[in-house]
């Protein structure tokens, strides 16, 4: 019997070496905090991953005597309506950046892209007087406002416009269909891989958004959940064991849509590459 010989790729060896040593970097925290999650306060820097006095008291307490379901539903009221927000206003001014021609347009485009390069940080006092202004302080709205649009998106949903083809348009219009009903029932679906990717960023961009939340929020009851996690953490002791609950119950949702929604994740960033 003939047997397969097995040829060493020294290369792939390397690369697959490398791409584990990462997977364990990147996993060991989160397996850190799923196990502290199970454990008492005073176990909480036991190297051991599941300690003799496993309980589930953490999470039980988390959810009967705290505000932490409200503050759950808060993260998911303002991170899908955010997402909304952006997959329609991203994707038709990329629309229009895209397949209408008038003057200024690539002064408007440039005016986008360059809020790219604005730090968050030096955003959030112009966010604040707007809010002020407005009475938008301590309020859901409040929460929302930066996020209804972004650079980013506009960016990624124009390249995949550019890439649709005109005379699909032109034969709408020759049949006299109107142009919003042209983008949304034409264009729209033919880049769904860019609006599937873009919602995905942007939904964990807002569900872990936690500087902007806490600075216009001051009523427990439209905390998000970072910020209502650093509520836990005092100035003179922290419940370490009640922030890992937290952020694990926190994390299984995004780690549901990631393994739900990879697939979309991986050919939108590709593609948006390849058109950028």
């Amino acid at each position: 019997m003939n047997e397969k010989k097995i040829k060493l790729n020294p290369k792939k060896i390397v690369i697959w070496t490398f791409l584990f040593i990462g997977a364990v970097i990147m996993m060991t925290p989160i397996i850190f905090m799923f196990s502290a999650s199970f454990k008492y306060n005073d176990q909480i820097y036991d190297l051991a991953l599941f300690s003799s006095d496993f309980t589930l008291d953490n999470y039980i307490y988390i959810i009967e005597n705290t505000d932490f379901i409200i503050w759950l539903l808060n993260s998911l009221f303002v991170s899908l309506f955010t997402t909304f927000c952006v997959l329609f206003f991203d994707s038709l001014v990329g629309y229009t950046l895209a397949k209408f021609k008038f003057n200024g347009q690539k002064i408007v485009f440039i005016a986008i892209l360059s809020t790219l390069m604005i730090p968050t940080e030096m955003l959030v006092i112009p966010w604040y007087i707007i809010a002020q202004n407005f009475g938008l302080l301590d309020s859901y709205l409040g929460l929302i406002l930066p996020g209804i649009m972004t650079g980013f998106g506009v960016f990624l949903m124009k390249q995949f416009f550019e890439g649709v083809p005109d005379d699909y348009l032109e034969a709408a219009r020759i049949d006299g269909v109107g142009e919003f009903t042209i983008f949304i029932r034409i264009a729209l679906p033919l880049v769904t891989p860019a609006l599937s990717a873009l919602a995905i960023f942007t939904f964990l961009g807002n569900w872990t958004a936690f500087l902007w939340p806490l600075i216009v929020s001051s009523s427990a009851e439209i905390f998000t959940v970072p910020v209502g996690l650093a509520s836990f953490s005092g100035e003179f002791q922290s419940d370490w064991e009640l922030i890992m609950t937290g952020a694990a119950l926190a994390t299984l949702p995004t780690l549901l849509v990631f393994l739900i929604l990879q697939r979309y994740i991986i050919r939108g960033v590709v593609l948006g590459g390849l058109k950028g």
